[in-house]
């Protein structure tokens, strides 16, 4: 959702000119305490603020099944915290805000652990669980953004595919995707190594 803001001159409104407004997190903030916006989620990128209302069924089960599989791996190292739908904005950036379906990121990389505000960072690794009316392309335009912001590994999970994009950035500014189908497994890589998990058991947590 776009919100804008009409310029006027000498008390008439122009339908020629038209200003968009410029958001940044405290106006997320702002929008979220107002009751109207109870099951309504915003997200922020570049300025150009996004309302998306709250996630289904299906969306739930995989988001919090991928969370469970990460959890589990890392509270046997400590290496970092897997959160789910927390909002994330780059380093000193105030007009982009992403909330991920799953994301963790290493301690580290977190400048005040005890601090209840929106994460400083982007996450090292990023899930994105695709809803009905999300397309493709828009989740790929997000992940590049998560990329470019910090973000080392994202996660495109397609529920009507039964498989996972993975995507990074090669050379620090070309896009890489692959698809990882039903019978294959996603790994941590560089950003949680030795973790391993079969696109099979994300989605055997559906009703069948």
């Amino acid at each position: 959702m776009r919100y804008n803001a009409f310029k006027y001159a000498d008390g008439v409104a122009s339908s020629m000119i038209v200003e968009k407004q410029i958001y940044t997190i405290d106006d997320v903030r702002e929008l979220a305490q107002d009751p109207a916006n109870d099951n309504v989620l915003f997200e922020l990128i570049d300025g150009e603020l996004f309302r998306m209302t709250r996630p289904n069924r299906q969306h739930g089960l995989l988001a919090s099944e991928i969370a469970f599989f990460l959890r589990s791996f890392t509270r046997q190292i400590e290496i970092g915290e897997v959160v789910v739908e927390s909002g994330h904005h780059p380093p000193d950036y105030r007009y982009t805000l992403l909330g991920p379906d799953v994301a963790f990121t290493r301690y580290e990389r977190i400048p005040d652990s005890k601090s209840d505000d929106f994460y400083p960072v982007m996450p090292d690794l990023a899930v994105e669980v695709l809803s009905p009316s999300e397309s493709l392309n828009k989740a790929r335009q997000k992940a590049e953004v998560y990329l470019r912001n910090g973000t080392s590994l994202v996660w495109l999970v397609q529920p009507d595919k039964l498989g996972v994009e993975v995507c990074r950035l090669i050379d620090g500014s070309q896009l890489q995707i692959e698809f990882v189908s039903h019978d294959g497994s996603l790994s941590g890589g560089a950003v949680l190594p030795g973790f391993e998990l079969s696109v099979k058991q994300i989605f055997a947590v559906l009703p069948s």
